[in-house]
């Protein structure tokens, strides 16, 4: 997919690697060593690319909030993962994908960075400290994903759709203390946890009801701690 018209271009004067830390530090990872990038912003629904796209670039989401899906020959979607701010994707390519295996929707407002996928490898190459922290990210991430799908396969759709509530507020994320959901439809909510949109919203109503959650009929809403019993009660 070709960056879309009106993108941002945005390219930082090189500068000092700064010492390794033990937290990842994305942002300044992307303004190392004057890595050339383009800044996109997509509306809520809009498509960030497509199944079956060119793998030519590694995405970063800066704000917002993504949802990786994919499509089955029968047409089916399955949804398998919602990403954050501070979130990498689309890094197939990386590893030799020559197009891509699913497609991303922007779930709201988002500005993503798209940064060509030959100038990241070389980066990778360069700099084995910003590396090193770049794969564990990504390990991270995967493993939050292989956690996704064991839930979807085993877990009942109230305990999935309370842990999607989490997920999506970051909760216990250092970025978003208010532990707000963002703005996304129950249609979008169903598809994620695996079931219909009545059930979404009679699990809403209940986790309300229970103090779980504060919810005045409509997303966005607030998560309270105490959702977490929904999760780990077997």
């Amino acid at each position: 997919m070709e960056p879309r018209k009106g993108a941002r271009s945005a390219e930082k004067p090189a500068r000092t690697a700064s010492k390794p830390t033990t937290t990842f530090n994305a942002q300044a990872f992307l303004d190392s060593d004057g890595m050339s990038r383009q800044i996109v912003e997509y509306k809520r629904g809009e498509a960030i690319f497509t199944q079956g796209d060119p793998c030519d670039h590694v995405l970063y989401i800066q704000a917002g909030g993504v949802k990786l899906s994919v499509l089955s020959k029968t047409g089916r979607e399955a949804v398998v993962a919602m990403l954050g701010p501070g979130d990498f994707f689309g890094e197939g390519g990386l590893a030799g994908q020559a197009v891509r295996m699913g497609s991303a929707s922007a779930i709201t407002p988002s500005t993503i960075l798209l940064i060509e996928k030959d100038r990241m490898v070389k980066l990778l190459r360069k700099q084995h400290g910003m590396s090193d922290r770049f794969i564990a990210h990504m390990l991270l991430r995967n493993i939050r994903i292989e956690e996704d799908l064991i839930d979807q396969l085993f877990n009942s759709s109230e305990k999935r759709l309370a842990r999607t509530l989490l997920l999506l507020a970051r909760y216990g994320g250092r970025d978003r203390p208010a532990r707000v959901v963002p703005k996304i439809s129950q249609e979008t909510l169903a598809e994620m946890v695996g079931t219909t949109r009545s059930r979404v919203n009679f699990f809403l109503n209940k986790f309300k009801k229970l103090g779980f959650i504060e919810y005045k009929g409509e997303l966005p809403l607030k998560i309270n701690s105490s959702l977490l019993s929904v999760v780990l009660h077997d």
